[in-house]
């Protein structure tokens, strides 16, 4: 290991006693130096892992976005176009109603009174309807009944017609298969059938038959509805 001097730092000689530079005593200047290594530098360890007993760094905080403001001009105006639909549909329910109140008039009362839309529908429970009304003939000794009606659409027109008999319901069913011919659809059960007669493409008349001990007074019901069409 090499010595200096400890006075002016020359390199001192193992033999000599005196510097050689400045003339100090060895044994009052002598300072080993330990001979200086290399430079390397030393990786800094990495940050431990977290686990156990250690806390992990916390994540940055996210900080919120605040809405554009054409964000907030798309929301106002999808509410606005909403509100402005719903406005619109009760204007358009409240005209029709005020319409249809305009047009809805009844007159009479009890079994005389008579309910009626020009040219829409007439309803007068004692109104009496002809053969050419019910495209067939009325059941012979039938008595009105309530449920008369006369529809007049835009397509074409529908009449309705209630009646009560004493007689059974095979025998008005048998009347009616005579008046019909083989051309009539029909649908028999114990207390009730159905007759269909197609007269053309455009009108239909159907005969309903309903006999229940417990209702009408026992009698039989009969329902004539006759519907035509004005579709080309």
């Amino acid at each position: 290991m090499a010595s200096y001097c400890g006075k002016c730092g020359t390199e001192l000689s193992p033999d000599k006693q005196f510097c050689a530079s400045c003339g100090a005593p060895v044994a009052a200047g002598f300072a080993p130096v330990a001979p200086v290594a290399s430079y390397s530098p030393v990786p800094s360890a990495p940050p431990p892992a977290a686990g156990f007993g250690t806390v992990a760094p916390a994540p940055p905080a996210v900080q919120p976005v605040a809405a554009g403001g054409s964000t907030v001009k798309i929301v106002l105006i999808v509410v606005g176009v909403i509100v402005l639909l719903g406005i619109l549909a009760v204007a358009a329910v409240g005209f029709f109603a005020w319409r249809v109140s305009r047009a809805f008039h009844v007159s009479g009362s009890g079994d005389h009174a008579s309910v009626s839309i020009p040219g829409v529908m007439s309803a007068n429970t004692t109104e009496k309807f002809s053969a050419s009304d019910l495209g067939t003939d009325v059941y012979p000794g039938a008595q009105s009944g309530k449920g008369g009606m006369r529809m007049t659409l835009p397509n074409g027109s529908m009449v309705t017609a209630v009646f009560t008999t004493s007689d059974s319901k095979d025998q008005v069913v048998s009347y009616y298969k005579s008046k019909f011919g083989d051309q009539a659809a029909t649908y028999d059960t114990a207390d009730g059938a159905l007759l269909q007669l197609k007269k053309s493409d455009k009108e239909v008349v159907m005969v309903t038959v309903t006999a229940k001990p417990d209702q009408i007074n026992g009698k039989t019901q009969i329902t004539i509805v006759h519907t035509t069409s004005n579709k080309p």
